[in-house]
């Protein structure tokens, strides 16, 4: 039995999307050296906590894997790459701890990331909304295809981007957070984002990106793993607090999607 249950958990991120109907992390390490970690869901790549947290836990696994040099973060499915949160999860809170809980679940991935000593390229295949943004900003180095447009939605129901956003004003810069704040409703286009620096290159296809992301990868797992991960210490400077302060954010978070005004946003998407 252990052994088809293996098979049938490899062969899985092999199906076409058709088939893919459970939700799954799953990761693979290539001959190169690099390791392709993918998330998948059913509902557009949204994350609900156990996802993240098996997320999060590949990742710090994979960083300390001493056959992994490069690390290569991807979604399933070729439509979405992350819309952030599980909106069921986020409904059923009921208690600051368990608001506390659900928004840790970002600002664990992302801590991951940070932490990580391996370098981790992004692949963002199609639109990035709230958490998904945060993943594509933790990341140290991302590819985009045209598709790819952000969008930091969560003022529409009455929180915020709290915990992601030390993770995206780190990439694009406060001002242009805020402006995404403080207009829910409308995205921006990869190519903005990559003008802006979430993104680094952006391609017609993903096909296009593919070619180039795997060559890059590849060509990093060459070089000096010592002078990568002393690097990534220097880039990410500055963020040895980030534990504490995103489960502050996480907490806020918590607060107030228990508020009235979440609470009646929340019905409402529901009737919709």
């Amino acid at each position: 039995m252990f052994k088809i249950v293996k098979i049938l958990i490899t062969f899985q991120s092999l199906t076409p999307k058709s088939l893919k109907m459970n939700p799954y992390v799953n990761w693979k390490l290539l001959k190169s050296g690099v390791a392709e970690i993918e998330f998948y869901h059913p509902s557009h790549n949204c994350m609900p906590s156990d996802l993240l947290g098996e997320l999060a836990t590949t990742i710090a696994s994979c960083g300390e894997n001493p056959q992994v040099e490069v690390i290569v973060l991807r979604s399933g499915g070729d439509r979405t790459f992350c819309a952030g949160a599980s909106f069921d999860e986020l409904i059923a809170i009921k208690s600051l701890d368990e608001g506390k809980a659900f928004f840790s679940g970002f600002a664990n991935v992302i801590n991951a990331c940070r932490k990580c000593p391996k370098l981790i390229i992004g692949r963002v295949q199609g639109k990035a909304v709230g958490g998904g943004v945060g993943l594509a900003a933790a990341v140290d180095y991302c590819y985009a295809t045209k598709f790819a447009a952000i969008r930091l939605s969560e003022l529409n129901i009455g929180i915020g981007p709290f915990v992601i956003e030390p993770a995206v004003s780190r990439k694009l810069g406060a001002q242009y957070v805020a402006q995404m704040t403080y207009n829910p409703s409308e995205g921006k286009s990869a190519e903005w984002a990559q003008v802006h620096g979430l993104y680094a290159q952006v391609f017609e296809t993903a096909e296009e990106m593919d070619a180039v992301m795997m060559a890059h990868a590849e060509q990093l797992a060459k070089t000096n793993p010592a002078a990568r991960t002393a690097l990534k210490k220097v880039f990410w400077a500055g963020t040895d607090h980030w534990d504490e302060l995103l489960a502050e954010r996480a907490a806020k978070s918590g607060e107030l999607v228990l508020s009235e005004f979440t609470k009646q946003a929340l019905a409402k998407y529901r009737k919709d």
